[in-house]
């Protein structure tokens, strides 16, 4: 692309690189400049103007920026028509956003002139909302160079996995001096975080902060859901602790414990099999009675999109996983009232 002030007879085709405005005369940048510019060009005191020419073997930003994002568009995302060098990706229904992130970052190491901007992989988003844009940088690029972040785009797909409508059990584990209210509390919390899935909590049930109950509830309820997940009275400090222990029991696997997120440090994911089908099963930290996010949020919307989530998913969430500290925060097992943030 051929790029630069030239003199007014040799404009005619050029892009127009800066707007220009001239009693009643409005060149916009973009726009392509016609031999009927010429004459008031020259009115308006101009000898010259800073044009862009492609050449041979160039792509138009708006046809480059569409190529490089129907490449990348998967299922639940929708392209949107290319303006200015942009072309913008929009979910078409709620859910998780994935996509591999070390992939961005190929396509956007090949030419300056080329990018992709993405919100953050695994971000719940809702439907029309925006999730990613490609913005071609100059009036085009070079074809070659246009290939060459197709082919670095291979095997990238941004994609929304949708929300799905699941059966939710709850089983909260009782102390001495857990107060009923607490309990509600915490199962109001959690209908809210289910409402933008439409999933829904179809068994509830309370025992005592005991292996043989635990175990008893988990066997009992698993035939009811597609997801169980476990407050404790306690918070889990292992994985020979009442709610691992007793998950085990019943028969389920520990799939892992603890996460490099906080507040949300100690998550515990595990899974009961029944009839063939593995039931996700959640061991929920103190901060998920909370409605503020923390590293529950992360897990149960992954689950709640059908996304399995694995003991490597779960060590690759520290970039970023500190989400919440204050100077004020008190220190665990300081002997100071407990601190339902781990």
């Amino acid at each position: 692309m051929k790029f630069g002030p030239v003199a007014l007879a040799d404009a005619v085709g050029g892009i127009v690189a800066h707007a220009v405005r001239h009693d009643g005369l409005v060149l916009k940048k973009g726009d392509l400049v016609s031999a009927d510019h010429l004459p008031l060009l020259a009115t308006a005191g101009l000898r010259e103007i800073v044009i862009a020419k492609l050449e041979s073997g160039d792509v138009g930003e708006d046809a480059a920026a569409q190529r490089l994002a129907q490449a990348v568009a998967g299922a639940q995302v929708r392209v949107e028509a290319p303006f200015t060098g942009r072309s913008n990706l929009f979910a078409t229904t709620a859910g998780v956003l994935a996509f591999d992130g070390a992939g961005i970052d190929r396509v956007n190491a090949v030419d300056e002139t080329i990018t992709i901007a993405t919100l953050p992989a695994w971000r719940t988003v809702v439907e029309g909302e925006m999730i990613a844009t490609v913005k071609i940088i100059p009036f085009a690029v070079p074809g070659a160079a246009l290939d060459r972040a197709l082919s670095a785009a291979h095997g990238l797909t941004l994609t929304v996995a949708p929300f799905r409508p699941l059966r939710i059990s709850v089983i909260s584990t009782l102390l001495p001096g857990l107060k009923p209210a607490t309990i509600a509390k915490t199962l109001r919390v959690l209908e809210g975080r289910l409402e933008h899935a439409r999933a829904k909590i179809v068994a509830e049930e309370r025992v005592a902060h005991e292996a043989p109950a635990l175990t008893a509830a988990i066997q009992a309820t698993a035939p009811l859901c597609d997801l169980l997940i476990i407050y404790g009275a306690s918070a889990i400090t292992d994985r020979r602790d009442v709610i691992p222990a007793s998950l085990e029991a019943a028969g389920g696997r520990i799939e892992h414990f603890g996460m490099p997120v906080d507040p949300g440090n100690l998550l515990l994911v595990g899974a009961l099999t029944r009839d063939g089908v593995e039931i996700p099963v959640l061991g929920a930290p103190g901060c998920a009675r909370s409605p503020k996010e923390n590293g529950f949020d992360w897990v149960l919307h992954r689950l709640l999109a059908g996304l399995p989530v694995t003991g490597a998913d779960i060590r690759r969430m520290g970039v970023g996983g500190l989400l919440m500290e204050i100077v004020s925060r008190g220190q665990p097992r300081t002997g100071e009232a407990p601190i339902p943030d781990e």
